[in-house]
């Protein structure tokens, strides 16, 4: 089970990273549009309230110079839209604006938009505030993967023990130990990379004073204090007569107090219903540390030479509680981070939802079959009588009848198999908390005034030796009937590029209709036609043809969902 879950440390821990929480849902000047008019400010509203950082915001002019701007600041009683003072006087051209935020639930969120004044121009300004550090995410992620397997395994044991009570506790102390050596240094760890993962920097302890007065400096503060205090309260309970139902009554206070300092960081601390939200988020990752920890604790127990059979069956009552508290809790967190069935299929957050859903299946398939073989287990010790013959010695009656060694050699196995699966699912609950949920990737695509908004594809090309680029089209509004076209050719380093020549043709391969050729022009630096009619909703095939050269041009295809 530790390999695995090193495994899949080491594989989530260096992949590129997840999208962040809140996203951005309009700007004034909209992006890429063309102003007659210098603006006197950049605003920029979010789908939920955002920090700000020291450099949130960078602006730069067409020839990639950055602009001194004001002191960025939120709209009065709005902490999701922010204000940028721009100069007084601006150049004509395209400007580059790179921006850098922390989201409500504490994930930091950046991107990157353009404008024009006067007229659109081929800019050599670049996007350098939207590149992330691999080192330090790496290591963040590593960090918040071994918090959520240390608590899991730490609160699971201690729930293992005050409800099932095995006889020994001796094989279950490495699980405490490991549990909270792992948790103190993972915290350390995401304290001191706070900082640095914030601003997309490399790992440094310069920024360690302005994240302790951060929420989510606060909240991890407060999780060291309460692991302390959980410590030194385990200590105290192994050298004083404490009253089991005070024990256990504190215990539970630190156990929640502790899930908090996750569900009042993350998703649940944002969006809609926040209250209810944190209380659901705290009772699952409550069930699901007593059901996964709790097996761990159960696969150490079944280890020893003799393990009374109601352990085992209370282990079995506390795995079903928590199954139907995880299915209640999930079910209300999936419609609160989705919002629509589509989402389901069409987000990152929707995706990730449904392999966590299979591996729960899994998950539940195992613990029908430990259920099983718990059925199989004696319910009472069997002492047998012997009759005492007339006039001879007495005999000793039989020892109490031992526990069948097949049915708990197929226990360990599935318990075994459920632990690894269950590894699988506290990995995928853990990246759920990276992802932009699927509500959010719907606010974001939808402006305030509720119209969707345009529908935005990037086609990367090459040709050639040295045509690398990319082209971003634009579909406005993205839906059945008349569109608006736009395109921009970007070359190798992010700068606009111009090209001799581009053509978008879009086919509805289920329909049998097309190719239409969409009809874009130059429009000197960027291609584009103002009518373009998209007769019929479905997956269409977009073919986009770049040619560079009189003698290099390649042509790309991309899927487009088109919406009625």
């Amino acid at each position: 089970m530790l390999a695995v879950a090193s495994l899949l440390l080491l594989v989530l821990g260096t992949a590129s990273p997840a999208s962040a929480h809140a996203a951005l849902r309009a700007t004034d000047p909209e992006d890429g549009t063309i102003l007659q008019r210098a603006p006197r400010t950049l605003t920029l509203t979010y789908t939920e309230s955002v920090g700000l950082l020291a450099d949130s915001f960078r602006v730069y002019d067409p020839e990639n110079h950055r602009l001194s701007t004001g002191q960025a600041d939120h709209a009065p009683g709005r902490a999701d839209t922010v204000r940028v003072p721009l100069p007084a006087r601006m150049a004509k051209g395209t400007y580059v604006v790179a921006w850098r935020v922390v989201s409500a639930d504490s994930h930091p969120v950046s991107g990157a938009l353009t404008f024009s004044v006067g007229e659109r121009t081929v800019t050599t300004a670049t996007a350098p505030g939207a590149v992330e550090n691999g080192t330090t995410t790496s290591l963040y992620n590593i960090a918040r993967y071994l918090a959520y397997l240390a608590v899991a395994l730490l609160l699971g044991a201690a729930t293992f023990v005050a409800y099932c009570r095995p006889p020994q506790r001796g094989p279950l102390r490495p699980l405490f130990v490991v549990g909270a050596a792992t948790l103190l240094v993972s915290t350390l760890a995401l304290l001191l990379l706070r900082g640095p993962y914030e601003e997309g920097t490399a790992p440094a302890f310069t920024s360690l004073g302005r994240t302790l007065t951060t929420r989510p400096g606060e909240l991890l503060l407060a999780r060291l204090a309460l692991l302390l205090l959980a410590v030194a309260g385990a200590w105290c309970l192994r050298r004083l007569s404490v009253p089991r139902p005070a024990a256990v009554t504190a215990g539970a206070i630190l156990a929640v107090a502790l899930a908090l300092t996750w569900s009042a960081a993350e998703h649940a601390s944002a969006g809609i219903q926040v209250p209810l939200a944190v209380a659901s988020t705290t009772l699952h990752l409550l069930a699901t540390a007593a059901w996964l920890g709790g097996l761990a604790a159960l696969l150490l127990t079944l280890r020893t030479a003799a393990v009374p059979p109601r352990v085992v069956t209370r282990f079995s009552r506390l795995a079903l509680t928590s199954v139907i508290v995880l299915v209640v809790t999930g079910v209300y967190q999936s419609w609160r981070g989705l919002g629509t069935w589509q989402a389901l299929t069409e987000t990152t957050y929707g995706r990730v939802l449904l392999a966590k859903l299979v591996a729960v299946g899994v998950l539940l398939g195992a613990a029908g079959w430990s259920r099983r073989w718990t059925g199989r287990l004696p319910t009472a010790e069997v002492r047998v009588e012997v009759p005492v013959p007339a006039g001879g010695p007495a005999l000793a009656p039989e020892p109490p009848a031992a526990v069948p060694d097949v049915p708990v050699r197929h226990l360990r196995r599935t318990v075994l198999a459920e632990a690894a699966v269950g590894v699988v699912v506290l990995v995928l609950t853990t990246l759920l908390t990276s992802t932009l949920p699927g509500r959010a990737a719907e606010e974001a695509a939808t402006a305030e005034t509720g119209i969707p908004a345009a529908s935005v594809t990037t086609v990367p090309f090459t040709v050639g030796e040295n045509g690398r680029g990319k082209v971003q089209i634009t579909f406005d509004p993205g839906r059945v009937g008349p569109n608006s076209v736009q395109a921009v050719v970007y070359g190798a380093n992010g700068a606009l590029a111009a090209v001799p020549e581009l053509r978008i043709t879009m086919t509805l391969p289920a329909q049998r209709l097309g190719p239409l050729d969409t009809g874009i022009t130059d429009r000197g630096g960027y291609w584009a036609t103002n009518s373009f009619d998209l007769p019929i909703p479905g997956t269409w095939t977009m073919k986009v043809t770049v040619r560079v050269s009189d003698l290099d041009q390649v042509t790309v295809s991309r899927t487009v969902r088109v919406a009625r």
